[in-house]
């Protein structure tokens, strides 16, 4: 939204098990959020895959240091069963400028923060809606606290949740597998788009 000028989301193509109507109520919560798009699909679209737990143990400084990654977060093994469970996701898509990305500014937390309450506000609203399966996985590490507490208790409980990639999802294959070309922005004058998942029954 910019301007002060409203602008209503939508999503990308034809719903997959959500109602029109729901999507509509989606959009309208997720704008207060950041999200600029929603888009349901198949499970099955979701692609899973080795190397991206080994992005996360080699070249990450949250492994094993935060609750929302690994290895506090199931094994690829664990994520194909559980996927087995699922029929629909969301992809929730949402932009943000590039220039405080490396940089830990409180504006850059504050913006993470932001996000990730917005999937987990999401993901109770579709519980509410009957949808008692409804889990999500959020973009980035957590940064509700400056410091996580791992390995000691989580002081917000009720809002941990793994990262996309801490699943092992390939998120470009997934991407790609819905139809979304994303690019790396290489400048940081550049915004980039961020995305976190819905898994729905």
């Amino acid at each position: 939204m910019q301007g002060g000028n409203p602008r209503r989301i939508r999503s990308f193509r034809t719903r997959e098990g959500v109602s029109e109507q729901l999507l509509e109520k989606l959009h309208v919560k997720g704008e207060k959020y950041g999200l600029e798009s929603i888009l349901p699909f198949g499970v099955e679209k979701i692609v899973i895959a080795n190397w991206v737990n080994l992005k996360c143990r080699y070249g990450c400084s949250q492994f094993n240091s935060n609750w929302s990654c690994p290895p506090a977060t199931p094994t690829i093994s664990e994520v194909r069963d559980l996927l087995a469970e699922y029929s629909t996701a969301l992809m929730l898509v949402g932009n943000q400028q590039c220039s405080e990305f490396y940089r830990e500014t409180s504006k850059n937390r504050t913006d993470q923060v932001r996000y990730w309450k917005g999937t987990v506000t999401l993901e109770r609203l579709m519980f509410l809606e009957g949808y008692d399966k409804a889990f999500g996985l959020v973009s980035g590490a957590c940064s509700l606290c400056k410091k996580c507490a791992y390995p000691e208790n989580c002081r917000f409980p009720m809002e941990k949740r793994p990262t996309v990639e801490s699943l092992s999802i390939d998120l470009v294959g997934t991407l790609k597998n819905i139809g979304i070309d994303t690019q790396v922005a290489m400048d940081l004058k550049e915004s980039f788009k961020y995305y976190s998942l819905i898994l729905l029954d």
